[in-house]
């Protein structure tokens, strides 16, 4: 099918690359270059270098409302338009422009986590699964029936690899998705509005721990981190990153550590240590913090300024530690 495709992230880039190979991609639309990780330079979006190294014609406008852009889109005659994280609402006139309609992936069990970022929302609530659905887009906030729904167990997994894991079960739901709509066989599933939940944008800041948080939650935001959202505090004066994280089921009363996990992971499990929240300890060379019921075990930070280290060696320039305990915050508080 001629289609065109519209997105921005690296999640949006790995369904556009498995596209590539079974349609036609008549054009790409994503975001304008922007500064994006470090630096001051504009950078264009893994979905334009996706496009660009396909030879596919990019566009990149700041909205789809302008009529003469609208005349654009219209002159690649799309069939359909396949969307993954545009980050751009569309009006009705780019809705109803292809004859097989708009297509939405979106990383979410709707109608669970309607909103921008489903899958940090889907972590920081304790959920067991998530998953992705192909969506018929409507002018609603991610509303319209879906074709296709799949499913994937969350677990301990931090949000950059929920992220790639559903990216890639995306793309190939996609695929189903448009031969189904292809050959006119798709079965729509209308949304239950009574089970609705929304996932606005994470907001700066958002991720970062707190002394009054719980362990469960505390570990539940490092989890849902990531480069774009770290989940950043300060230790005994200095701040800090807590990178990824992966807990273990610890039984009341227990302290477990499993030493054969994944090198270069960080891992904050919960522990049954009687520190005070925002206090710190440093315990058989273990790195613990006071939560509002119990703390937790730090096993790699990135000070700022500096590259990732485990928390012994971290705490090995905390003087304050030999003496006995120091204090945590919030980087915001």
């Amino acid at each position: 099918m001629r289609i065109v495709f519209m997105g921005t992230p690296t999640f949006a880039a790995t369904i556009l690359e498995e596209l590539i190979y079974h349609h036609e991609i008549v054009g790409v639309y994503t975001r304008p270059d922007a500064v994006r990780g470090r630096g001051k330079k504009l950078q264009p979006s893994p979905v334009k270098e996706v496009a660009e190294a396909a030879g596919i014609p990019v566009f990149t406008p700041r909205s789809l409302r302008d009529p003469e852009e609208q005349q654009k889109l219209a002159e690649l005659q799309p069939e359909v338009i396949c969307v993954a994280a545009y980050g751009y609402i569309l009006p009705k006139e780019v809705l109803h422009l292809p004859p097989l309609g708009c297509l939405n992936v979106h990383a979410s069990l709707l109608p669970r986590w309607r909103g921008a970022a489903p899958i940090e929302h889907a972590i920081l609530a304790g959920d067991k699964e998530t998953g992705v659905c192909i969506m018929r887009m409507e002018e609603g906030m991610d509303t319209g029936a879906y074709c296709v729904c799949r499913t994937v167990n969350i677990e301990q997994k931090c949000a950059s690899d929920l992220t790639d894991e559903l990216a890639n079960l995306g793309a190939q739901s996609l695929l189903t998705g448009l031969a189904h709509v292809e050959a006119g066989t798709a079965q729509w599933t209308e949304q239950d509005e009574s089970r609705v939940t929304f996932a606005p944008k994470i907001e700066k800041g958002q991720l970062d721990p707190h002394p009054t948080d719980s362990a469960e939650m505390l570990l539940r935001k490092v989890q849902a981190s990531s480069d774009a959202h770290p989940s950043r505090c300060v230790i005994g004066g200095r701040g800090v990153t807590l990178l990824e994280l992966h807990s273990n089921e610890i039984g009341e009363g227990k302290d477990v550590l499993d030493s054969n996990e994944a090198a270069g992971q960080c891992m904050l499990h919960i522990v049954s240590e009687g520190i005070a929240p925002g206090k710190v300890r440093f315990i058989n060379k273990r790195l613990f913090l006071g939560c509002s019921d119990g703390a937790v075990e730090v096993l790699q930070v990135k000070p700022d300024g500096k590259q990732a280290m485990d928390a012994k060696a971290f705490a090995a320039g905390l003087q304050a530690l030999r003496s006995g305990e120091v204090d945590w915050t919030a980087k915001h508080a």
